[in-house]
């Protein structure tokens, strides 16, 4: 999507750090924008920034994991704002500790937002944006940590990673159609990342002692990592070339390139040579398998 004025923008976990930054680079892209977050309070405050600029602005109170929800936030973006063109399934959380020290209701917290809000995003905007026939982008926030694995982001890294296999596939399914898919892979982004359990729901509040306690030491550790950290309009202007020039992976941090190439070494060093006859026909099955995705039977 090379030109994306007038084009309408959905982004959630808008209100605040890299979604609110999207926001801002889209706005001034000429885009109309609708924001999207859990948190009222911040919504409102960066609704009132984004309209400063006279561009067309909405926003939407969304808990990402609510499926109801989301579809009649949908249906009211669409009313107020028209067609959506660009989907930023921005919204995440993070809770750090070790998987040995970590409980179910982190598992369910974390997955839930990170992963089916990633679900739940998709599954409501692709037909419409295939129904409206004019094109489209969809960027997945990941992570680095969906990349390489790291002591104390066992759940983390699980969902992130998830993110990528899922935005892998979708590039793929969606190949054939006139809709983008990029995934977002930053490392430390000076945003309120660390302080994700101001909006944990009461259901997913942790029941052991010292699951709390791993995590706030492990806390303290990754704030002075984030002492590392770009500022969050880097990584939205990376977004929108991304989204312009149709790149799939996006990594603000090249510094972080080495540990990418250590684990990818060390998966291609523990594949033991080809036999000739079963790479034939798994090369045979996979012509096959393009056949059936693309409805091409000649």
């Amino acid at each position: 999507m090379k030109d994306l004025a007038g084009k309408t923008a959905f982004i959630t976990g808008g209100a605040s750090g890299i979604g609110f930054a999207m926001a801002q680079a889209f706005v001034a892209e000429g885009m109309n924008v609708a924001i999207a977050d859990i948190d009222g309070d911040a919504l409102a405050s960066a609704a009132e920034t984004l309209r400063g600029s006279n561009a067309r602005v909405e926003a939407y109170e969304l808990d990402v994991t609510n499926r109801n929800q989301y579809a009649g936030v949908a249906d009211q973006v669409e009313s107020d704002l028209g067609p959506v063109h660009v989907i930023c399934n921005n919204a995440g959380v993070y809770r750090g500790g070790r998987m040995d020290a970590v409980s179910y209701e982190d598992w369910d917290w974390i997955m839930g937002v990170n992963v089916g809000g990633v679900v739940n995003g998709v599954q409501t905007w692709i037909s419409r944006v295939q129904a409206h026939g004019q094109g489209g982008h969809i960027v997945n926030t990941a992570s680095m940590a969906g990349m390489v694995s790291s002591p104390g982001l066992g759940v983390y890294n699980t969902s992130k990673f998830a993110v990528v296999g899922l935005s892998e596939a979708l590039r793929d399914d969606l190949a054939e159609e006139s809709i983008g898919v990029s995934v977002l892979c930053p490392g430390m982004v000076n945003t309120r990342i660390l302080d994700s359990e101001r909006t944990r729901p009461e259901a997913f509040e942790p029941s052991d002692p010292a699951a709390v306690s791993a995590a706030a030491e492990h806390n303290e550790v990754m704030q002075v990592a984030m002492n590392t950290g770009i500022e969050a309009d880097e990584v939205a202007q990376l977004v929108l070339n991304g989204i312009k020039e149709e790149q799939f992976y996006l990594f603000p941090h090249p510094e972080l390139k080495g540990s990418t190439e250590l684990r990818v070494q060390e998966i291609l060093d523990s594949f033991g040579e080809a036999d000739p006859e079963r790479l034939k026909a798994q090369e045979a099955f996979m012509a096959e398998l393009l056949k059936l995705d693309t409805g091409n039977e000649g």
